[in-house]
């Protein structure tokens, strides 16, 4: 079985990356927001309903970064195939979001059902994104992509 997912990359004026922090069945992962694909929806539309659903936000879809390349097991179950695709997102109004500063910041209440969900934000300033910043195995490789692409951009605009 597959599982289409569809996240997106917000990177705000002052250079900061929107994360989301969840707790999920017992377990908490930081991701980038977006989520999963439903029957008849597509991959943009799917990342505007998202982001709308989860922050409230209207976004525009930007280009598509990337998409998974590699054999992905479910996190959540052992029986699905993931296929993540990324795309960069800009908000269409200024930003409104309430977000948290510190690591899976969430109320008690919150996280007091192991079977529950929540959910809260986060922005991570760009120069102290890594791989570590994110819990999901694609999400990594994404991190990692974006920061070689912009590390070869600043190269090549200081060579020039």
């Amino acid at each position: 079985m597959f599982n289409v997912r569809v996240y997106g990359i917000l990177i705000d004026s002052k250079k900061r990356l929107l994360v989301s922090d969840e707790f999920i069945r017992g377990n908490y992962f930081t991701k980038f927001p977006g989520g999963g694909l439903e029957f008849g929806e597509g991959t943009r539309d799917c990342l505007k309903r998202e982001f709308k659903e989860e922050t409230n936000l209207d976004v525009t879809i930007g280009n598509h970064i990337y998409t998974t390349d590699f054999f992905q097991i479910s996190a959540f179950n052992n029986v699905d195939q993931i296929i993540s695709i990324y795309y960069f997102v800009h908000a269409t109004e200024p930003i409104d979001l309430v977000t948290k500063t510190t690591l899976f910041d969430f109320q008690p209440e919150q996280v007091a059902d192991p079977r529950g969900e929540a959910e809260v934000f986060r922005w991570i300033k760009w120069n102290d994104v890594n791989e570590d910043c994110v819990s999901l195995p694609i999400d990594k490789v994404v991190v990692k992509m974006l920061k070689e692409q912009i590390a070869r951009e600043v190269k090549t605009a200081s060579i020039h």
